[in-house]
């Protein structure tokens, strides 16, 4: 979940405190220190836990119980599915559940090196235990079952109760993708009489070399993780005590953290991924400078990196994160790649790297006619935001942008739509609330032991005040939930989705551990993002844990499974302050009568009505965990549940009858664009099936006065017969 970051500049003088103080600590044990992991990682201890109990808004106790918590974070961390370590393990690391605080403080690594070298053990013995059963064709005549639940599951007493989990884990697997490809090949025969259907022989045999190529690859990917990686796990089991949101960054993730905010980075503008040893181009990204110099494609995979006219070195069996490094580089530097392209050839291709916007970061919006009204809707992926550069790109000039060129184009209402939107920069939030008010207040912020800071829009000019929707739902977060929450208590635009937002109510700041030592030896330390503050709505009531409930409650497949904030364990308490002092808007003549009308609709909606009950079907098949491994009986579970499932069907079939189209200037881009044409046509194709936009879209008529008819969808809602299987 993106964070909220805001550097204050009362808080920044708190951060310098610290770094002052620890400079005094640490500066001398740096000089005498060797550049070796252990060393590192004592500093690393060291260096959080004082940095976090200085600057965290409410710092934990390192006591017996916090220790608890680090242990059993951390255990399941590395063994979540409980297929590595054995119970002997387990009693062997429980000795250290009520010690973890001790070496915490006294930078012991004695736990984490002990469950770190059990862990590279169990994993080398599991290679073989996979290998070794996949060898020979598995028996789906036998009469036995696996259980899914591994949070429930004990760990195995023996070697042997072991291998017979992989064994069941593995069957199960294969067995899922044998019964789908015999629907294949049936398929194929119905259509074509000629066709010869595999026999099952042959098609158990492919689906256990599927699985296995799997686990090879799962594998690899485990190997290219190093001690430094598994540290990084043990560090964020301690971060985590304090709160869900404060975490360390190892360096590539701190250089990961820093493009999701910005959505830019500098290189070649190309996705890579593993594949066995190899490093593959899986996307170009539009506008970089791979995808302009049209001599490197998806599928090419690459051999060799050349920084400039330098030596080319071989990247084959090297860790991805590595690869990356060595084809990132600062914009006008050139690197060349040696890559075997999908025809087979060997080419070698110069690229000159330039900055690379990564445009699924950035702010869209679209044009729809309904009736006689000209709608905009705005997609806000994150309130992202360059802190390295005032000129750069932020959510807050972008969607000011959308607006005006919005408004340009004639439209009569705007939907905001923040779905999904996991938060971001705060200082943009106060930005985007602006455009929609005169001017006051929008969140109000609240470090430990310290006066609120009420946060305000101080410029009076309004650039949209037509009808306003605010799109949510349940995974919208932070920041998307501070907007809501100034619009709702503005009453200036209509808050509809998810019973209720994400629920984070709290501020974090990223702080490089790098500033607070002086002659570093032991490398690049990586950086820490940790809880400062909590921010409230202007009403003073927190968004944490609650979040933000919506003006209009929509039907939400997923509503009834536990994914909020106040599902996660250790999160923060909600509170609430003092309200600010502001003014609800007054022109809003039909606000009551637009949501009393919107709910008549959702009520009346056979469709919204079968999303509400598929809701509590998927909630209800969440709890079923057990699994036949006969064939047989598993196929007749899979027949009963895709029955189920046909019911559902008209809701990923449903159309809305009404046409999204770009604004002029993104036409232009688009014809020179085939890629940016082809993303923006497949979003217009699904807020074309979108129901919840539709609903939207209603309800700005009814903010306008226009009446909307209320609208049965033509679906068929039938008792089924295994409704209560």
């Amino acid at each position: 979940m993106n964070t909220i970051l805001h550097f204050m500049k009362r808080n920044y003088k708190i951060i310098l405190v610290v770094a002052c103080i620890s400079i005094t600590l640490f500066a001398f044990k740096m000089n005498n220190s060797k550049a070796n992991d252990p060393e590192k990682d004592k500093l690393l201890l060291e260096l959080l836990t004082f940095v976090i109990e200085k600057g965290h808004y409410s710092p934990a106790t390192i006591d017996d119980n916090f220790s608890k918590g680090v242990y059993k974070d951390y255990i399941e961390a590395l063994d979540p599915s409980k297929r590595f370590f054995l119970q002997s393990d387990i009693d062997e690391f429980a000795k250290y559940e009520l010690q973890l605080d001790d070496q915490i403080m006294n930078k012991d690594l004695t736990f984490f090196d002990l469950t770190y070298n059990r862990l590279m053990k169990r994993m080398e013995e599991s290679t073989k235990i996979y290998k070794e059963v996949l060898k020979k064709p598995f028996d789906f005549s036998i009469d036995e079952t696996f259980n899914i639940d591994y949070e429930k599951a004990p760990y195995c007493a023996s070697v042997k109760e072991l291998n017979d989990k992989w064994r069941k884990q593995i069957k199960l697997s294969t067995l899922s993708s044998l019964v789908d490809k015999q629907k294949l090949e049936e398929d194929k025969k119905k259509n074509d009489a000629s066709y010869t259907i595999k026999s099952f022989a042959d098609l158990e045999k492919e689906t256990r070399a599927t699985s296995e190529k799997s686990l090879d690859e799962y594998f690899g990917f485990i190997k290219e993780l190093n001690r430094n990686d598994w540290f990084s796990v043990y560090i964020n089991s301690i971060t985590a005590r304090f709160d869900p949101h404060t975490n360390y960054f190892a360096p590539e993730e701190k250089e990961r953290f820093d493009v999701s905010m910005s959505g830019k980075l500098e290189g070649i503008g190309a996705r890579l991924q593993k594949k066995n040893d190899l490093t593959e181009i899986s996307e170009l990204i539009s506008g970089g400078p791979a995808w302009r110099g049209k001599q490197i494609e998806a599928g090419d995979v690459v051999m060799k990196v050349a920084q400039g006219n330098g030596e080319a070195v071989d990247v084959v069996g090297m860790r991805l994160d590595d690869v990356v490094k060595k084809i990132k580089g600062p914009k006008g530097s050139e690197v060349r790649l040696t890559v075997k392209k999908v025809d087979g050839t060997i080419k070698v291709v110069s690229i000159i790297r330039d900055i690379v916007e990564i445009e699924e970061t950035y702010a869209k919006s679209s044009i729809v006619q309904k009736g006689d009204s000209k709608y905009g809707i705005i997609y806000l992926p994150k309130f992202y935001i360059d802190f390295e550069n005032p000129q750069g790109r932020d959510a807050g000039k972008d969607i000011a942008l959308e607006v005006d060129r919005l408004k340009k184009e004639g439209v009569n209402g705007i939907v905001l739509d923040v779905r999904d939107d996991g938060g971001g920069s705060l200082s943009t939030v106060v930005d985007i609330a602006g455009l929609f008010i005169e001017q006051g207040p929008i969140v109000q912020i609240k470090s430990a032991g310290r006066k609120k800071e009420v946060l305000y829009d101080r410029d009076k000019k309004i650039e949209w005040d037509g009808p306003l929707v605010i799109m949510v739902n349940s995974f919208s977060a932070s920041a998307s939930e501070i907007l809501a929450a100034a619009i709702q208590d503005y009453k200036r635009g209509v808050i509809i989705g998810s019973k209720q937002t994400y629920g984070k109510g709290t501020v974090q700041n990223v702080i490089d551990l790098n500033q607070f030592v002086r002659s570093n030896s032991v490398g690049d330390l990586g950086a820490i993002k940790t809880t400062t503050q909590k921010f409230y709505r202007i009403n003073g009531g927190s968004t944490q844990l609650e979040g933000v409930s919506s003006d209009i409650v929509m039907p939400d497949r997923y509503a009834y499974l536990k994914m909020g904030e106040r599902d996660v364990d250790n999160a923060m308490p909600w509170d609430k302050i003092d309200q600010a002092d502001y003014q609800v808007w007054n022109k809003n003549a039909n606000f009551n009568q637009a949501i009393a009308n919107s709910k008549s609709r959702i009520s009346n909606n056979a469709q919204f009505q079968l999303i509400e009950e598929n809701a509590k079907w998927i909630d209800s098949r969440s709890e079923e965990n057990v699994y036949s491994l006969n064939i047989d009986k598993f196929k007749v579970a899979q027949t009963e549940i895709e029955e189920k499932a046909k019911k559902y069907k008209p809701i990923t079939d449903y159309k809305n009858d009404l046409l999204f189209t770009s604004l002029p200037y993104e036409k232009d881009a688009m014809s020179k664009d085939l890629t940016l044409k082809e993303k923006r046509e497949r979003w217009h194709e699904a807020l074309a099936k979108d129901i919840y936009v539709e609903e939207a879209l209603n309800v700005l008529d009814d903010l306008q006065g226009k009446s909307v008819a209320k609208k049965t969808m033509p679906v068929k809602i039938k008792k089924d017969k295994l409704a209560k299987s």
